[in-house]
């Protein structure tokens, strides 16, 4: 974790093991597959189910203020809680929900670096038992989405030079080879292809072949060879989000880029917008 600007944003699988006990800090189990949590889960970690608790159940959004002190109150989560976020797929939904945690002002957040497939390749210890804390007192700020991006406002920056978009998805899915990931149907779009001006830059080229964020030096290699620098108003996107709010978190937590927004409507909604540009190889 040299180097990188927030270290006490990733903590190791040591860390975790050594604060399984401590009323403080609360385990969140994000994961893209929804049933790992039943198969097993690290002692005391809370889930959540990306499908449910953090979606507002009429329009395609987040839950609001009051939903989100409600979450928090019921995993016994107070302000002064240190969460530790964690899920498969390398972190994607454990990044996600670090942004949008962050949105609602909660200051002592950590991701635990490799997430479930290091706390496995270790054999650390997993349970079926789900954990049941006192309800806690929680006051959310309202959203900051200075760090969330609109529909509107990145076609708006399209022509602007500062503006840098990072499309984090696969070149299958970029180029529009690919119109839905396999298995992912529900993330289709109308069309294929990629925002125009977009830099793929696919999320996984950040992680180590163990699930860990790569080193400092690497990072800055990877996306200043792409022109993706720290002067540039930067906006990431995907399908829905979550890979993209991995590359969110590479380039704020980690590089330090003071103006990186996640544009979690992402492909779903540009790919299937009435007029909107696409660019295809």
């Amino acid at each position: 974790m040299s180097g990188y600007t927030h270290p006490e944003t990733l903590v190791d699988t040591s860390w975790v093991a050594d604060h399984l006990q401590d009323p403080n800090v609360r385990l969140i189990e994000a994961d893209e597959d929804i049933l790992l949590y039943e198969i097993g889960h690290i002692p005391g970690a809370v889930k959540l189910d990306w499908h449910v608790d953090v979606q507002d159940l009429v329009s395609r959004d987040f839950v609001d203020k009051e939903g989100f002190e409600r979450l928090m109150s019921r995993w016994g989560i107070s302000n002064d809680t240190t969460i530790v976020l964690y899920g498969d797929k390398n972190n994607w939904y454990a990044a996600y929900s670090f942004w949008l945690f962050t949105q609602y002002g909660h200051k002592s957040l950590k991701i635990l670096n490799g997430g479930r497939a290091k706390w496995e390749a270790e054999g650390r210890p997993y349970t079926k038992e789900v954990p049941h804390y006192a309800p806690a007192t929680y006051h959310a700020q309202d959203a900051d989405e200075s760090i969330r991006a609109f529909r509107d406002q990145v076609a708006a920056g399209l022509k602007d030079p500062n503006r840098r978009l990072i499309d984090v998805r696969s070149p299958q899915e970029y180029s529009g080879e690919l119109l839905h990931m396999v298995n992912y149907p529900q993330e289709g779009a109308q069309r294929g292809g990629h925002i125009p001006g977009a830099k793929n830059i696919p999320w996984a080229t950040a992680a180590n072949s163990d699930g860990t964020f790569k080193s400092v030096e690497e990072l800055r290699q990877i996306y200043e060879d792409k022109d993706i620098t720290p002067d540039k108003d930067v906006v990431t996107y995907c399908r829905i989000g979550e890979r993209s709010a991995h590359t969110w978190f590479v380039l704020t937590q980690l590089l330090g880029y003071p103006q990186v927004r996640n544009y979690d409507g992402s492909w779903t909604e540009w790919g299937s917008l009435v007029r909107a540009p696409i660019e295809k190889p």
